[in-house]
């Protein structure tokens, strides 16, 4: 549980009662975002008040609820809607103004159980289970399913040239859906540490921008694209990173028709020229979560193979969690966290 400028600590709290189409889920893995770091150590508020247990990347098996989900392995949704609202209506349920997000608008998945609404919980396939712990696959709740709706929103094509900056947690997992999709992929990160993991998806082409200046880099880029015979415009850039630098690199790559997507999240304020907008007949977008509808599509790649998520997934006891914030937050983990009860 977290209080503001403390260390977590773990108290016992009895179960509360289910209501409506509640259910209790015992949590098998929750995964540690940047997100959660935002809330514990940057000062971003929770919508519930403190002391709260924080985590939204939760995966878990249904002990009490629905008969239909009773016993079922299931992943929690990050974004969880109302379903009726005008921005449910025309399709834009990740960005609910209703939602409920564990970990933010109620205990989250730092527990042994967590009580949460049923209604949007992805059930996860058995043979997605063949080659994956229920606890690995916490992180398609948001590191995977999060890149998974930016690459639809993008609109990525075969063949489009596909930039992924930064390649850390969730980056990783942008590289591979793009490559899913036809992509030609491209990975920049600062350190080389990420870059080596790339070869186990089957991505050869990075860059390791450590030490190099926007121009170079840019530079760099174009050698790549034109190596891989990528088209020379309508670039798709993915900004995973969540820096000011990374961002500023982003929007420098843009180009004519290209589509950049924001998906890392950092305090920190650019100053740009909006006028490139203009000049290059560019989009830029943003994206929140993902909705529980494209789960099972995600939760499918992972069963079909396509996905990996093992490799770039490392388990650890819950009771470890001030030390695994402290690294992730010093960035000495190169993998996903995620934490077991």
């Amino acid at each position: 549980m977290i209080a503001k400028d403390k260390p977590f600590e773990f108290i016992e709290k009895p179960i509360p009662e289910l209501i409506d189409d509640d259910a209790l889920v015992k949590i098998s893995g929750c995964g540690v975002c940047h997100t959660d770091l935002s809330f514990w150590h940057y000062g971003v508020p929770t919508k519930h008040e403190l002391p709260l247990v924080l985590g939204h990347e939760i995966s878990g098996v249904v002990e009490k609820g629905p008969s239909n989900l009773e016993g079922k392995s299931v992943i929690i949704p990050a974004v969880m809607p109302c379903g009726e609202c005008d921005l449910c209506k025309i399709n834009r349920s990740n960005i609910c103004q209703k939602q409920k997000m564990p970990g933010n608008d109620f205990n989250g998945g730092f527990s042994s159980h967590i009580v949460t609404p049923s209604k949007y919980l992805s059930v996860v396939a058995d043979s997605a289970l063949e080659n994956h712990s229920l606890a690995e696959l916490a992180v398609i709740a948001d590191a995977v399913s999060t890149p998974y709706q930016v690459m639809l929103k993008s609109g990525i094509q075969e063949g489009d040239f596909a930039i992924i900056i930064g390649v850390g947690g969730v980056g990783i997992y942008a590289a591979q859906i793009a490559k899913i999709w036809g992509g030609e992929v491209v990975a920049l990160d600062v350190s080389q540490n990420k870059l080596d993991q790339l070869t186990q998806i089957g991505i050869e082409n990075y860059i390791n921008t450590s030490g190099m200046g926007f121009k170079d880099i840019k530079n760099a880029v174009k050698k790549k694209c034109r190596e891989m015979a990528a088209p020379i415009n309508r670039w798709k850039i993915y900004e995973m990173s969540g820096t000011k630098p990374g961002q500023e690199l982003a929007f420098a790559l843009m180009g004519i028709a290209s589509t950049l997507s924001i998906v890392g999240f950092t305090m920190d304020k650019l100053e740009v020229r909006l006028s490139n907008l203009m000049a290059f007949d560019a989009n830029i977008i943003g994206t929140w979560g993902c909705k529980p509808e494209l789960y099972t599509d995600v939760i499918n790649l992972v069963a079909e193979g396509k996905l990996k998520i093992k490799p770039f997934t490392e388990l650890f006891p819950m009771e470890n969690i001030n030390n695994i914030f402290q690294q992730t937050l010093d960035n000495k983990l190169t993998k996903r966290s995620v934490l077991t009860p």
